[in-house]
């Protein structure tokens, strides 16, 4: 029986448990790792990286290890992902060591199967060298390579049966992918890339404070949390502006940020708008937001605003669709999901429903779901699709693995 509602669904989760203790689902996103067995209620969030900080120039911070740094100002991020794509193994294969390891999740890989997502149209010497890690260095009894979409699909489809499509908005670190499902699978012709994605947004927020008032162009770190902590989606853009023209009584969009220290403060805030008008205390170091609260975001909408000539996320909705088949039209209109980091802005469902609606047919029903943390939504796909009764089929054992080699990864991972 498919579960309704998230209650019913925790419940089946918690009888499944025992039996499903040895499935780990590891959500390898070009910025954070969303990893766990799937008898968890959430995955652990960590980053996918190695960072160094200058205070302590001599131990790397491996994911989640920054949280013992003192001092995360400055830091210098070597990334495996680049441009969306797994390019460098060694920082990946330490993440995952880490990962795997006794320090956090203490996987016992002979007796454990894998789930391990991948981007859309990856490489297939990517995919190749992915598989040979899992199966002749980890060792792993079988392992099911997937698109997150996928996993984020096949939820939504287990909590809504009925429906027959779904389009999904997958908005992460790297880039946007708009993918059209019919029937669960989908659309190749009509998957698009907007190659706006959360680094775009935080590096440009960089350049307009470094401009404005402060040098922070090395402060990824801190300025990536000022983005998450204060920026949000604006419903109409020139209102906002006009806003943020305003007097500071008038001016409802003016914040101040207090930077973190690393002493007293750990991480930053945004101060509100009462607090704004007095003076910061002593020490204190004040990061100015005005219309960059809502300009950074709008890049996801219009990203020829930095010279990225591309469509924006609405437009790029309404284009996916009409090169789906006409009967699958308004299906795909009634439900438009969105996942990723960056659909965590606020009001960023709003604004997605307002452009669609006003550029898709009068005919037509537009419905916008927002995934209950957007972030670990696909994770949780995971987690769903382990307890289905098609899991096993969609597997490569490790005995498959030493008859047949990536021939039958290529054959079974239709992705």
């Amino acid at each position: 029986m498919i579960p309704t509602t998230e209650e019913e669904e925790e419940e089946e989760c918690e009888e499944a448990a025992a039996g499903m203790a040895n499935v780990f689902i590891l959500d390898n996103g070009a910025y954070t790792i969303k990893a766990g067995f799937s008898n968890q209620n959430e995955p652990r969030i960590m980053p996918n990286a190695i960072m160094k900080a200058k205070s302590e120039r001599r131990r790397p911070f491996i994911a989640d290890q920054i949280e013992d740094c003192r001092d995360a100002s400055g830091l210098f991020y070597i990334l495996p992902f680049q441009k969306g794509y797994l390019v460098n193994w060694d920082i990946q294969k330490t993440v995952w060591d880490y990962v795997f390891g006794k320090d956090v999740f203490n996987v016992n890989h002979t007796n454990t199967t894998m789930i391990v997502t991948e981007p859309y149209i990856n490489f297939t010497s990517t995919q190749e060298a992915l598989c040979e890690i899992f199966f002749e260095e980890y060792e792993v009894d079988a392992l099911l390579r997937i698109n997150a979409g996928d996993l984020s699909v096949h939820k939504y489809h287990r909590d809504r049966p009925r429906e027959l499509c779904c389009l999904l908005v997958e908005s992460g670190f790297s880039f946007t992918h708009i993918v059209p499902y019919i029937q669960g699978k989908k659309q190749k012709d009509a998957i698009l890339r907007v190659d706006v994605g959360g680094k775009v947004l935080t590096n440009h927020l960089k350049e307009l404070i470094s401009y404005r008032q402060l040098n922070v162009m090395d402060e990824t770190y801190v300025i990536n949390q000022v983005k998450e902590d204060a920026c949000f989606a604006s419903l109409d853009f020139n209102a906002d502006m006009r806003t943020a023209r305003g007097w500071r009584e008038e001016n409802t969009i003016l914040r101040d940020y207090v930077l973190p220290d690393f002493t007293t403060i750990k991480r930053g805030y945004v101060r509100s708008l009462e607090e704004s008008t007095g003076k910061s205390t002593a020490g204190e170091q004040l990061i100015r937001l005005n219309n960059e609260r809502f300009s950074i975001p709008e890049l996801l909408f219009h990203p020829n605003d930095v010279g990225i000539q591309e469509m924006g996320i609405t437009e790029a909705i309404v284009h996916s669709i009409n090169k789906c088949p006409e009967e699958t039209r308004p299906h795909l209109y009634r439900n438009i999901l969105l996942t990723g980091g960056n659909c965590n802005f606020p009001m960023f469902k709003d604004r997605v429903f307002k452009d669609v609606r006003s550029m898709a047919p009068d005919e037509y029903e537009v419905n916008v779901t927002l995934a209950k943390n957007p972030s670990t939504y696909c994770w949780r796909g995971g987690a769903a699709i382990s307890r289905s009764a098609h899991f096993p089929e969609m597997l490569v054992t490790k005995k498959e693995w030493e008859e047949d080699g990536f021939n039958i990864c290529q054959e079974r991972f239709c992705v």
